[in-house]
């Protein structure tokens, strides 16, 4: 070896350690303000309000159709898929690979900084084997994992700082399976468990020591208001998982989380009443874990129609006046649009056009006659237990003004069964089977909407269900993906297909977009992980062999450098 090739190995590994080393490392200040930082990717939901837009425009109408892959990356573990959000800062990517694999990349080129691979506890994992992702602040990877404890590492390192159990999880059959909300001096985590013998709850620990500060049970204990919507002894097992991701607005200083479904879920008898705070979106002060308020979109639900997907948080201006809107799609197909500040219900309406449930949503917000589910017969309900939609997030464009989310036109028969209560162990409370519209085509759809409104300004029509996120810009597209493994972008505007790329496997994930020194990326996972993937081949039996192989890889496309650098 000579003596040049010695020295421009050394000056490579230099320049490696000093890009990692040098890293900046987001406070909160950062992320609460992240709307600044387009470049970055600094929240979940891109910024707290869950709004999934980034103002980037340098890939835009013209050049879109120019996209190439710039780099990939395998997680090198195929169960799960790769459902994750990735993080940004500062060019260094942090993903949430499948089975809590953990890495940090240069966001340039994928090269891998460190890696950190989870060493699960248990052989029976509850849910799902992939992960949404990761939280990151104040030098810190922070995330929940799939045999419930949560773990901080040094996001320079990847060293571990604790590992620390949120709740036994052959106890309670719950686990992490979505990244943490950081607010504050704060990481607050969700947790599965709505198809278990659990009692859900949301637990917040110091950001800097890991010490557990509090705990907010999704179902009221004794004396406690809603109590009383259990009956005698459900309270301790009914569900209410708090199993995505919460919205916080700094000048109300409100964490809103959704809560989903009790269980058992399609068996009520178990459970009279409500059964508050099941499919319920609350406001919690996250300084004490004390609830300001709470709304329930779906009371003593048999349906499986979760209230768990996230509370996109805008300012709307009506008549002149800013009005401080959450807007929720609930999993059974209809979207409620609450003021934030007092949880007073202001609208709803349906985001897909097959249902049986209810018959409309009177001046109150309350569902109209809804269907019942006798516990002795099968019962026909759409949308399906998977959902209106699922959890793949809807995205809001502030240049548009539009909300862009997704609809599912699938059906289901459901069984009712009752099941003894064990803690722990599984209460699904019967069997589905899932079917199309009975005088309709099972079909998927992205829509954009006045988000107040529920006005709809165009339909782009999926011929399967879509199962990956949306991703708004500052150039006005609109970015997702498909089961058969396209990736596509769509003019936020009108709807209009402008480019597509076929990535080889499912898109079931979260695509993101970042910068690194002046290049514009838009990063999108691949690799069937979600649970209710398997039903693509049942409700369209045309598709069977047909959905790509797993997998779990990245995909990163860009402009080439010419394009790029004559882009705005």
């Amino acid at each position: 070896m000579t003596h040049t090739s010695i020295w421009i190995r050394v000056i490579a590994f230099v320049l490696l350690c000093s890009f990692t080393i040098s890293a900046q490392e987001p406070s909160w200040e950062r992320l609460v303000n992240s709307d600044k930082e387009p470049q970055n990717w600094l929240n979940y939901g891109g910024n707290q309000a869950s709004h999934r837009f980034s103002s980037l425009d340098q890939i835009n109408k013209t050049n879109v159709k120019q996209l190439q892959t710039a780099w990939m990356f395998q997680t090198g573990e195929l169960r799960g898929g790769l459902n994750a959000t990735p993080m940004v800062v500062d060019g260094v990517m942090y993903l949430m690979g499948p089975m809590n694999r953990v890495f940090a990349l240069d966001a340039t080129n994928g090269q891998i900084l460190w890696k950190y691979f989870y060493k699960i506890s248990v052989q029976g994992i509850p849910y799902q084997r992939g992960s949404r992702g990761l939280a990151v602040a104040y030098g810190k990877v922070y995330f929940g994992t799939l045999d419930n404890h949560f773990v901080a590492l040094d996001a320079k390192t990847g060293k571990e700082l604790w590992d620390i159990e949120i709740q036994d999880t052959k106890q309670c059959g719950c686990n992490v399976t979505s990244p943490p909300v950081v607010v504050k001096d704060k990481v607050i985590v969700g947790g599965t468990g709505g198809e278990h013998a659990h009692r859900g709850h949301l637990n917040a620990f110091d950001a800097k020591t890991g010490k557990h500060l509090w705990r907010f049970y999704t179902i009221p204990g004794p004396g406690e208001p809603g109590f009383e919507t259990w009956g005698e002894k459900m309270w301790k097992y009914g569900g209410g998982p708090a199993w995505l991701v919460g919205s916080y607005d700094a000048e109300t200083n409100l964490l809103y989380w959704g809560i989903g479904n009790p269980s058992s879920d399609f068996y009520g008898e178990l459970r009279p009443g409500a059964n508050l705070y099941t499919n319920c979106i609350i406001a919690l002060n996250p300084d004490t874990g004390k609830m300001q308020w709470f709304y329930q979109e779906v009371p003593h639900d048999m349906y499986d129609f979760d209230s768990a997907y996230e509370c996109v948080l805008i300012d709307h201006e009506v008549n002149g006046q800013k009005q401080k809107l959450l807007v929720h799609a609930n999993k059974g197909g209809y979207t409620w649009v609450l003021d934030r500040v007092t949880g007073k219900y202001l609208n709803a309406y349906p985001h897909v056009d097959n249902l049986t449930w209810l018959q409309g949503v009177d001046k109150d917000g309350k569902p109209i006659k809804m269907q019942p589910v006798p516990p002795d017969q099968k019962t026909y309900v759409c949308p399906s237990a998977a959902g209106g939609r699922n959890w793949e997030a809807s995205s809001y464009s502030p240049r548009t003004k539009l909300w862009y989310n997704m609809g599912w036109e699938v059906c289901n028969i459901i069984a009712p069964q009752k099941l003894d209560i064990v803690e722990g162990q599984p209460l699904f409370g019967g069997s589905m089977e899932f079917v199309a519209p009975k005088d309709a085509k099972a079909t998927g759809h992205i829509d954009a909407y006045d988000p107040l409104t529920g006005k709809r300004s165009w339909r782009f029509m999926t011929k399967y269900m879509n199962v990956c996120s949306l991703l708004s810009t500052g150039s006005d597209l609109l970015f997702s993906g498909d089961v058969l493994g396209e990736a596509f972008a769509l003019d936020a505007k009108t709807g209009e297909k402008l480019w597509a790329f076929n990535t080889g496997a499912s898109l079931t994930g979260s695509p993101i977009t970042y910068s690194v020194n002046g290049k514009q990326y838009v990063a999108m996972p691949t690799g069937m992980g979600s649970l209710v993937g398997g039903l693509t081949e049942i409700v369209w039996p045309e598709m069977a062999g047909k959905l790509p192989e797993a997998a779990s890889t990245l995909v990163v496309f860009a402009l080439p450098d010419g394009v790029a650098k004559g882009a705005k």
